[in-house]
């Protein structure tokens, strides 16, 4: 069984170049019940000591328009890097931008192709069920496996197999197998991101991720300081890129974790 470093053996000092925080949504900083108390409180001290928190998850678009909104964060990317969402002042208030990672006419071409892949997925794979967020999906298509449902890991393996037949991006998430028509990723995502939110060039050296699944691999395996919350476990004997440390406590409890280990280091 592989083992994991915990966050607390990482060195004050491989804070202290940070710049932001770059983080998954569903089992990291929510659970069962929405977003953790805890989670909450840490992006709002983030945000106090003037530290961006940007989320990238593959959540749909529709799904993260109240939160993008509500949450102190710079801005959520959603769809694993297809759309993001932020705020942007506007009068008295603030209004949402919405942009996306592919022109109008490439989105159009592809979602025809992403509704013919899940209507086979559904009519093929037992018990494959499109996941309940279906409907503000923009650029991608997901299919639930532990949300609402259960598939065992031959059936999630088959949807993968038929999203790559239909030349789809497959990942796997805590929650939902998504797929999507692109070269667009958390990664890419991260870059694009932090440029348009913050005004600089992506280093990942600057930056922390924080995340809980799979579909994270991609930055763990390029972003040096990397977290995984301890709910992660359930996920390690899939991982060939694991987080370079991991947290004690578990979904948004482990994002504090991290927060707070962040902040002490900085306020230090």
């Amino acid at each position: 069984m592989r083992t994991m470093t915990p966050l607390a053996a990482c060195p004050r000092a491989a804070w202290r170049p940070l710049r932001g925080v770059l983080t998954d949504i569903d089992d990291t900083l929510t659970g069962e019940s929405g977003i953790a108390r805890a989670g909450l409180d840490a992006l709002h001290r983030l945000h106090d000591a003037g530290i961006p928190v940007i989320a990238i998850t593959g959540r749909p678009a529709g799904w993260s328009e109240p939160f993008a909104l509500a949450w102190p964060v710079r801005g959520i990317v959603a769809e694993n890097g297809g759309v993001l969402l932020h705020r942007e002042e506007a009068g008295e208030g603030s209004a949402l931008r919405v942009e996306f990672a592919q022109d109008d006419a490439t989105r159009a071409a592809n979602f025809a192709r992403l509704q013919a892949c899940a209507r086979e997925i559904v009519a093929t794979v037992p018990g494959a069920l499109l996941a309940r967020d279906s409907a503000g999906r923009l650029t991608d298509i997901a299919v639930d496996h532990s949300e609402f449902t259960t598939l065992d890991g031959a059936a999630i393996a088959a949807v993968c197999d038929l999203m790559r037949t239909h030349g789809l991006t497959a990942t796997v998430s805590s929650i939902h197998v998504n797929g999507w028509i692109g070269e667009h990723s958390k990664w890419s995502a991260a870059h694009w991101a932090v440029k348009r939110l913050t005004g600089a060039d992506f280093d990942p050296r600057e930056w922390v991720y924080v995340g809980d699944s799979t579909n994270d691999q991609l930055m763990f395996e390029r972003v040096p300081l990397s977290v995984g919350v301890a709910n992660i476990a359930r996920f390690l004997p899939m991982l060939d890129h694991p987080p370079a440390y991991v947290t004690q406590a578990e979904r948004g409890d482990g994002f504090a974790e991290m927060a707070r280990a962040l902040l002490a280091a900085k306020s230090g």
